[in-house]
């Protein structure tokens, strides 16, 4: 199974007035969209089943990968690890999925998943990590990192 975590892209600042689901992307964040959408458009598989957070940000994010994509109200901003994970089917799930959404509960699913001696992986804004588990004939169940990409990486 391949677990594809894409945090939200940068947001505006959340104020008094302003609830957290409804803050947008900013400038800056829909050319990180942007940017990560056409990565990843590339190479995902198109059977790759797109789950997101019910935030403005995260589905402004999603946007700009032109796919559809679910909204699960389990993986707002509040969303425990082990949900994030329930909600993914990891690591039983037949198709790769990929989760959209926020700090800190993606970084701490990273971990729990690759390296379970630290509480939390800081995922920056607008990046992947792409986590994959593959049975091998000799060594069994392997679970590995297979990408962590940051927007400003990516030309365009």
């Amino acid at each position: 199974m391949d677990l594809i975590l894409w945090r939200h892209a940068e947001a505006e600042p959340g104020t008094i007035e302003l609830a957290d689901l409804d803050r947008r992307l900013t400038a800056k964040g829909r050319k990180q969209a942007q940017k990560m959408g056409s990565w990843l458009d590339g190479q995902l598989p198109e059977s790759c089943r797109i789950l997101v957070s019910p935030s403005i940000r995260t589905r402004e994010t999603v946007a700009a990968l032109e796919r559809k994509f679910k909204i699960v109200e389990e993986l707002a901003p509040d969303a425990s690890p082990e949900q994030l994970l329930q909600t993914a089917n990891w690591p039983n799930s037949r198709e790769s999925v990929m989760i959209v959404g926020h700090q800190p509960s993606l970084g701490q699913a990273a971990s729990m998943i690759i390296t379970p001696y630290q509480p939390e992986c800081a995922v920056r804004k607008g990046s992947v990590w792409w986590i994959s588990q593959k049975q091998h004939q000799a060594e069994g169940l392997r679970t590995y990192l297979k990408a962590i990409i940051a927007p400003e990486l990516l030309s365009r």
